[in-house]
């Protein structure tokens, strides 16, 4: 029987990028240990097409 991890994938959008009105979306993927962080993530993190650091949330 396959135990189940703690270490979930999640991925983070971009919060400033729907205000601004341009097209597209920032998104990373990454993995947050379920234990540790029950909350959502945020993390600050490159916007490619702001061209500034932003601030990304959890989604889903």
């Amino acid at each position: 029987m396959a135990k189940k991890g703690n270490r979930v994938q999640v991925i983070l959008e971009c919060t400033e990028h729907k205000e601004s009105g341009k097209p597209g979306t920032s998104r990373y993927i990454t993995t947050k240990n379920r234990k540790n962080t029950p909350d959502r993530l945020e993390i600050k993190k490159y916007n490619a097409i702001l061209k500034r650091n932003t601030v990304h949330k959890e989604i889903k």
